[in-house]
């Protein structure tokens, strides 16, 4: 099968995942799968409102099984389809497993539409004017758990 042919097919099983996760499991309009060597290793969905918590996405949720999974929070090799363009948040999860390829349905603009915050928190990302406000505190022992990091002989480096 052609890597686009594929392509095609991991797309349509994530927009289907997405509207049976709006019609039986009462979660957002959003799937996701993570794939190894043209197979499903996992899938997530949006659980934000049935489980009270705001990172419950689709893309995470997709991560945190391939992980267990896999026996390894390293996904490199790994590819992950989603219903739509990763939110800032989820970007960062996939970022941080190493998936180095990331297909998507709908856009970040598109979902704005549908009343999702992810193409304005993009925005704000790219500016200094966001409505979450964060402020630096200085402290004395700031380093004290990184140099403990430093010397720690048995670390995991990720």
């Amino acid at each position: 099968m052609s890597m686009k042919a594929n392509n095609d097919r991991f797309i349509q099983k994530v927009i289907e995942l997405a509207q049976r996760n709006v019609e039986k499991y009462s979660g957002g309009p959003f799937a996701a799968v993570i794939v190894k060597k043209d197979k499903i290793i996992s899938y997530g969905y949006n659980r934000v409102t049935s489980k009270n918590d705001p990172t419950e996405h689709a893309e995470i949720n997709a991560i945190r099984k391939a992980a267990k999974k896999l026996k390894t929070f390293n996904l490199k090799g790994c590819v992950i389809y989603s219903s739509s363009q990763p939110c800032p948040m989820c970007f960062s999860a996939i970022y941080w497993a190493n998936i180095k390829n990331i297909y998507y349905a709908a856009q970040k603009e598109t979902v704005s539409k549908y009343g999702f915050k992810d193409n304005k928190i993009y925005k704000e990302l790219q500016t200094n004017n966001m409505s979450v406000k964060m402020r630096h505190i200085k402290s004395p022992d700031v380093l004290v758990p990184f140099k403990a990091w430093r010397r720690k002989k048995d670390k995991i480096k990720y």
